[in-house]
């Protein structure tokens, strides 16, 4: 809130980066900024994570963008242009584009970290102004697999049904490709609770991680085999008389075909696929069934696979056939990574979705939303392509011509990373929107400074579901936009009458108009509920005046799932395997993740000094680093069959010996990884490709 122009000297908040949205306070001391505690909101209770605490480092920092920048056709340099030249510039190449080739010859690629007043703009921006179906955004690479399987189940997908704090009243909480200790650091108290009263922790997970440090039972599967070790689990609880038949019989439809389909996934065939000892599989089975209170959270080492959404179906049978879901204290739940992966994904910014999680082929859908935007439901364009593929087609004979950017670094975070930089230098115009010179910023042809995250207002809707509100700290700087003004702005030169509000309480009163009676309804939540509630978790529809408010919805799927029969449905899922496999050229498997220090690309976290940063590292076994001749230490080149990388190696006991990882928040390593995508949530095989290791320079 800003009073007289002036920020208080203390505001509370949430934090820029994961989708804890720790909650903070933000408080001037002079020209500074300093983040403190926020005890009371339950999420964190003021605890955070190195990344939070040095949040505010960007503020003032010298690489910080403060005025639009415009490619100088004859030199190729960047020169400073005002925003009435850059938005002027910006849209007559538009219209001149798209006068040539039509709508789609213009693209729009959003960001899991836009609050859900710009995803929500962004997505009408383009489907009324531009009129283009060529809309997607970077959450397609975070939680699509187990955004596709939750509503193949379930009918709805809300990363977690239950707020955060039950996993610690859980019995027995199993984490499926999850480093949560590093990801998401304040959130690992609540496994430290469990443990503390008694409860057990399995860890799924072919890097023994800090997580997997506090674990029970940890099972190291060979990457891209989570399927068939979920598929054992399921044998070896229907071979044991595990299942909850009577939940089975109640609440599901489809689990005697699931039943059939691992007859032959007996624990040692399970072991020869996977790598896990057979008696580990029994182990993880019988803890399941012995707990009736247990949770299986999966994450991006599970699901970030070309059988990904398969993979998360199959856990989710293992779920269902116990019994757990909507169970007090129990249940599947994702644990969603980017800030705002969850309401980006409701509001519109994604091909297939219109506001409030609707599919964009839906009829009724349409006819809904054209009527809060006041147009016509048969000019809002169909599906588009997903966000991998749109990027694919860049500058393509059948492909966009020109693509605008807000919240992505395309160049470091996408796969087969070189082909899309590739893509991206073919087009006719790339505009950026950022707060620093990214490496996609930096191929622009225009680039626009907007507003971080302790300049401006907006909710975000974190990995339980709670809608929950960023408030501005302090001005920006002289000279940058937000990034509804520069939707508005673009909006204005296209003549268009439609209303693009750059108040964000505005935009969000209209969101929720727009997602009434949506999987995501978000019409009963205001700025000031959130204030004084510290949260509202959707779904929340707008009560009768004179009626109690809703209450908002903390837990999911007591009574019936959001199916039209009320039941889940069961998926018979068959194991692939991954796209690319070890053979005599490259005969290691590559996985990618997080680090505690760094967050995504790191176009933020790799600027702000109290962050250590050592760039790129290459984690190796001890008898792999034996055979090959590397040293701790040691520069090493890491080969897949689309690039190399090198860096140093750091050899550990706590990967598999067929096995090497590498964080992936730095430029080049993206592009090692396999772009195969799961024929279902379109999400590319990140956490597994084959790959070759040597000592010293490029092979």
């Amino acid at each position: 809130m800003v009073v007289d122009g002036r920020a208080p000297s203390s505001t509370t908040t949430h934090c820029p980066y994961c989708s804890l949205q720790c909650g903070m306070r933000l408080e001037r001391v002079g020209r500074t900024l300093q983040v403190a505690e926020w005890a009371e909101f339950g999420v964190n209770e003021g605890a955070l994570c190195r990344k939070g605490r040095t949040a505010t480092g960007l503020r003032g920092h010298r690489e910080r963008l403060t005025t639009p920048l415009v490619r100088d056709p004859a030199t190729g340099e960047f020169r400073a242009a005002g925003w009435d030249e850059a938005l002027d510039l910006v849209a007559a190449r538009l219209a001149e584009i798209q006068a040539e080739s039509g709508p789609d010859s213009i693209a729009v690629f959003g960001g899991g970290g836009l609050t859900n007043e710009k995803a929500y703009a962004l997505g009408k921006f383009a489907r009324t102004v531009l009129r283009t179906s060529q809309i997607d955004y970077n959450g397609r690479w975070c939680m699509s697999s187990a955004a596709t399987a939750a509503n193949l189940s379930f009918g709805l997908d809300r990363g977690l049904p239950f707020p955060l704090r039950d996993v610690e009243t859980a019995d027995l909480v199993v984490l499926v490709g999850s480093n949560m200790a590093e990801t998401m650091p304040p959130a690992a108290r609540h496994l430290d609770r469990l443990r503390a009263s008694g409860g057990r922790l399995v860890v799924v997970d072919p890097r023994r991680t800090p997580t997997a440090e506090r674990a029970d039972l940890v099972l190291q599967p060979v990457p891209g085999t989570d399927l068939a070790l979920a598929l054992g689990v399921l044998h070896h609880l229907v071979a044991t008389g595990a299942v909850d038949e009577e939940y089975v019989a109640a609440r599901t439809t489809g689990f005697d075909d699931v039943r059939r389909s691992v007859t032959a996934w007996w624990p040692e065939q399970v072991e020869r696929v996977t790598g896990v000892p057979a008696d580990d599989v029994r182990a993880l089975a019988d803890l399941l069934a012995a707990h009736p209170k247990a949770m299986i959270l999966t994450a991006r080492g599970a699901e970030q696979q070309s059988q990904g959404t398969d993979t998360v179906l199959a856990w989710i049978n293992v779920a269902l056939a116990l019994g757990l879901p909507g169970r007090e204290g129990a249940g599947w739940g994702c644990l969603t990574g980017q800030g705002n992966g969850q309401g980006g994904r409701e509001h519109g910014q994604k091909a297939d979705q219109l506001p409030g999680y609707r599919s964009i082929e839906d009829p009724a859908a349409r006819a809904h939303v054209a009527e809060v935007w006041g147009v016509d439901p048969a000019t809002i364009p169909g599906k588009g392509r997903s966000a991998y593929e749109l990027l694919e087609a860049l500058g393509q004979a059948d492909g966009p011509r020109s693509l605008l950017v807000f919240g992505s670094n395309i160049v470091v975070s996408a796969p087969r990373a070189s082909h899309v930089t590739e893509r991206l230098a073919s087009l006719d115009l790339l505009v950026v929107a950022d707060i620093v010179l990214s490496e996609t910023a930096a191929m622009a042809d225009v680039v626009l400074p907007v507003t971080q995250w302790a300049e401006e207002t907006g909710t975000m809707t974190n990995l339980e579901g709670r809608v929950i509100l960023r408030q501005r700290a302090v001005a920006p700087p002289e000279g940058v936009r937000s990034d509804l003004d520069v939707i508005a702005g673009l909006a204005h030169r296209f003549g268009s009458s439609l209303d693009f509000p750059t108040d964000p309480e505005k935009v969000f009163a209209e969101l929720g108009r727009a997602s009434a009676g949506g999987l995501a309804d978000y019409s009963g939540i205001t700025y000031d509920r959130i204030r004084d509630e510290q949260g509202v978790f959707w779904p929340c529809p707008a009560t009768p005046e004179g009626a109690a408010p809703h209450p908002g919805t903390t837990h999911l799927f007591a009574d019936r799932f959001a199916t039209p029969d009320g039941r889940a449905r069961c998926h018979v899922v068959e194991h692939r395997g991954a796209a690319e496999v070890p053979d005599a050229d490259y005969p290691l498997h590559l996985t990618t993740g997080r680090v505690l220090a760094q967050y995504q690309s790191g176009a933020q976290t790799r600027r702000i000094k109290e962050l250590p940063d050592s760039g790129p590292f290459i984690e190796v076994h001890p008898l792999v680093a034996a055979r090959l001749g590397i040293d701790d230490g040691s520069l090493v080149t890491l080969t897949t069959r689309r690039g190399d990388l090198r860096a140093a190696a750091k050899v550990v006991d706590t990967i598999r010996e067929d096995t090497v990882f590498v964080p992936f928040h730095w430029a080049g390593v993206n592009r090692l990884v396999n772009d195969a995508l799961d024929p279902r949530s379109r999400m590319p095989e990140f956490k597994v490709c084959a790959a070759a290791l040597k000592v010293g320079g490029h092979r």
